[in-house]
């Protein structure tokens, strides 16, 4: 009997699915539907710092507050961010009580500001972990590539050093060095990372001649991209890595947990399809380690990852000379 059980930051997961924060993880009703059809943890919707930012400013600005009158500033300021956060942190209490699978909170990160300090009311809230969702835009040209990475290390820092749950945090690639980063990223004391996020993405509407959004879902080609980099990494990292990115199916689970993953996050496969999708994966990674003979998903999971002692880069020539050398 296969046993797709897994272990991620520490939590033991029923299956090593994983529903990533998106508009889906927002309802309790919906929670309970995942545990119910097998999903092994739920990623809360983030909370956003932007937003907050955003839903301040726009306060501020509808009350038409005189700014010569700072109490009245600060009263919507504080009012219109503890409203956001107080309906957080009744979804996590619901959640924590009524399911019975961790729940993991979001916080959606931009800065070191005071607001982390909102941490300990997430952990005290009930939520199992909390997710860091940091993502720092490499657009201003006055700042270099260091001054933009030790945003993630100070917001970890000052996270790390206000709870004591599990402390994930979501990347992108857009870092010079990235397979530097995310090493030094996992001796920060967190339990996981999560590769990769997946960013809003403009179009341009040539008749209306307007910005728009593109490519809210992903695809299963975009696999590729964190199967690469998990692979290269999660021999030298010092914690767990998840993979979020083109999950779409139970070959794809099962791909990214032979590269190294310990679970993985799915959100477009579930708006594509539906949510029937979770018990779907967990069927055909059950059926896969039956017929490789896995009894557990320790068996196999990092079985196809880069050792140690690999060099990558010497890899990816090897293998670039050997498919396309012959072409001219």
């Amino acid at each position: 009997m296969a046993d797709i059980s897994t272990t991620y930051m520490g939590l033991v997961l029923k299956s090593p699915v994983i529903i990533g924060s998106s508009g889906l993880t927002n309802k309790i009703e919906n929670i309970k539907i995942f545990e119910q059809l097998g999903a092994g943890a739920v990623v809360l919707k983030s909370l956003f710092e932007e937003q907050i930012r955003q839903e301040i400013a726009h306060h501020i600005n509808s009350e038409q507050i005189d700014l010569q009158y700072p109490e009245a500033y600060d009263y919507i300021k504080n009012y219109s961010r503890e409203q956001q956060v107080d309906r957080y942190l009744e979804l996590i209490r619901t959640s924590a009580q009524q399911t019975s699978i961790p729940i993991i909170a979001s916080v959606n990160c931009i800065s070191s500001d005071e607001w982390i300090t909102y941490a300990r009311q997430i952990e005290e809230a009930g939520a199992h972990a909390i997710e860091l969702n940091i993502f720092v835009l490499p657009s201003d040209p006055s700042m270099d590539s260091e001054k933009n990475e030790q945003q993630y290390f100070k917001i970890i820092e000052q996270v790390t050093n206000t709870i004591s749950i599990p402390v994930s945090i979501k990347i992108s690639y857009y870092f010079s060095a990235l397979a530097k980063t995310v090493i030094e990223l996992s001796w920060t004391g967190i339990k996981g990372i999560v590769m990769f996020n997946r960013f809003y993405s403009p179009d341009i509407d040539i008749d209306k001649m307007e910005v728009i959004s593109s490519n809210v879902f992903s695809t299963y080609h975009e696999i590729t991209t964190p199967l690469r980099w998990i692979a290269m990494l999660s021999n030298k990292v010092h914690c767990d890595i998840c993979a979020s990115t083109g999950v779409h199916d139970g070959t794809g689970v099962i791909k990214l947990m032979l590269a190294g993953a310990k679970a993985v996050q799915v959100v477009s496969s579930l708006y594509k399809n539906s949510f029937e999708r979770i018990s779907t994966m967990n069927y055909e990674l059950k059926n896969w380690m039956i017929s490789k003979n896995f009894e557990t998903t320790g068996d196999f999971i990092g079985k196809l990852s880069i050792r140690k002692d690999d060099n990558p880069a010497a890899l990816e020539r090897v293998q670039f000379m050997k498919y396309f050398s012959g072409i001219e």
